[in-house]
């Protein structure tokens, strides 16, 4: 079961993973408990579960007596990333298309048409939307172990994909495009071409990928 937005370390945690991902925290930043409740709002307490949670799934660096870094983005760990999420996507596609009740499928094709409504450059947005479609997916397969490992790859993928993008408008379009497919394969309980759509969205994030090695960090 998805956790609950009224969870205040739930709410942190989306905060900073957002800042995180948008770079509002840079790459290698170094932050305190102190300085993240000035941002957040928040106090001590949930403030460091967040951090926690956070460290645990590859975001942030905890080091004892140095403090708090924001981990770094790097190319390599984004391809052993997805080795990783390729297979995982394919199971969890699978079983939410077998899976899915009558009213998460409401939901996907709800949220395909929202993706297809999609224009312009505010990756904000367009970030809520992602995180909207994978928790969809995952919630769909009814299966709290894979919830539990899917959560933190795409979270760290979404964070290198906005940081490489090379032409923002195109790579929404591609990628709204990419998960309103797998959104409605799912809902209209196909499971052959929810699979295909999942393998083409992890190939166009390897091609990404591979196009982000020639670019300057």
């Amino acid at each position: 079961m998805a956790e609950q937005p009224s969870n205040k370390t739930y709410q942190v945690y989306a905060l900073l993973e957002e800042m995180i991902t948008f770079q509002d925290l840079a790459p290698g930043e170094a932050v305190s408990e102190s300085q993240l409740m000035a941002r957040t709002g928040f106090g001590r307490t949930p403030v460091r579960e967040a951090l926690q949670r956070l460290a645990r799934e590859r975001m942030v660096e905890i080091h004892p007596h140095r403090g708090v870094f924001v981990a770094p983005v790097s190319v390599e760990a984004h391809f052993r990333l997805l080795e990783l999420r390729r297979g995982l996507e394919e199971m969890a596609v699978k079983f939410a298309t077998f899976r899915a009740h009558t009213r998460q499928k409401e939901q996907m094709l709800a949220l395909a048409a929202e993706l297809d409504a999609f224009t312009g450059t505010d990756v904000r947005a367009f970030g809520g939307l992602l995180t909207r479609s994978h928790a969809a997916i995952v919630e769909a397969a009814h299966n709290e172990y894979l919830q539990l490992a899917m959560a933190p790859l795409q979270a760290l993928s979404r964070r290198f994909w906005f940081a490489h993008l090379p032409d923002v408008a195109e790579h929404l379009r591609i990628a709204a495009d990419r998960h309103a497919r797998i959104l409605r394969s799912v809902a209209h309980g196909d499971a052959e071409a929810a699979v295909d759509a999942a393998l083409a969205l992890n190939d166009y994030l390897t091609d990404l990928t591979y196009a982000a090695l020639g670019r300057p960090a």
